[in-house]
């Protein structure tokens, strides 16, 4: 997949977001020759299946101006980066526990001159600001997950968006498989395939998940996804 594909999905993006997308293929070649946090295999395929693929996010929910999302495991700054490029006023925190990973992420934010990402090696566990919302792709079982971000949402209602959909602060990970067995136990969780974004074989078992603060009892319909 080449930069403009993408941008087939994503028409309105500015020339400057256009030349991010187009700079994430060299930077990341180079810093993998240096570090290692993107397979060879990946790394050819590199924007269908770490860019695109962390852009799914963008299809069910839009993030708002001043909003706060942290990226947790976030490797060499996937779904976070991607993110960051199609939302430029939405501050984005980045944290894993490797710290060469963290070293490329903060490499990489700089070679884009990214204003709207912070980069940090630590535990989620070890964090004590609020977000938005989390995401992530699929670092651990839901219920691990879960357990790990408890207590990192903000306390507040739900963004309307100009469709009237309504989204409370929760989690937006990227998974696959069957997950019907995982998400047993959250009976809030909403499942939005990509294949329905996405015309791509690599997507047909791909999904986004949305979970609303799991400790919070107060939540409204979540949005159907965009096109």
């Amino acid at each position: 997949m080449i930069p403009e594909t993408l941008f087939q999905y994503f028409p309105n993006l500015s020339g400057i977001q256009r030349d991010q997308f187009r700079a994430l293929e060299a930077l990341y070649k180079d810093w993998n020759t240096k570090i290692n946090v993107v397979s060879r295999k990946d790394i050819d395929e590199l924007y269908l299946r770490h860019v695109l693929h962390s852009l799914g996010i963008a299809k069910v929910y839009e993030f708002q101006p001043g909003e706060q999302v942290l990226d947790v495991g976030t490797g060499g700054g996937f779904p976070g980066i991607p993110l960051a490029i199609l939302f430029p006023d939405t501050q984005f925190t980045l944290v894993d526990a490797i710290g060469k990973k963290i070293r490329v992420v903060e490499e990489v934010v700089a070679g884009l001159e990214l204003s709207n990402v912070s980069a940090r090696q630590t535990r989620v566990e070890d964090l004590t600001e609020s977000y938005d919302f989390i995401v992530s792709r699929a670092v651990a079982a839901m219920p691990t997950f879960v357990h790990w971000t408890r207590g990192r949402f903000k306390k507040r209602k739900g963004v309307q968006r100009p469709d009237g959909a309504i989204l409370p602060p929760g989690i937006l990970y990227l998974k696959g498989g069957d997950l019907s067995e995982e998400l047993r136990s959250y009976p809030r969780a909403q499942i939005f395939p990509l294949s329905t974004y996405f015309k791509e074989p690599f997507f047909e078992t791909k999904k986004v998940v949305y979970l609303p603060d799991p400790y919070s009892k107060k939540h409204k319909k979540a949005p159907q996804g965009r096109g």
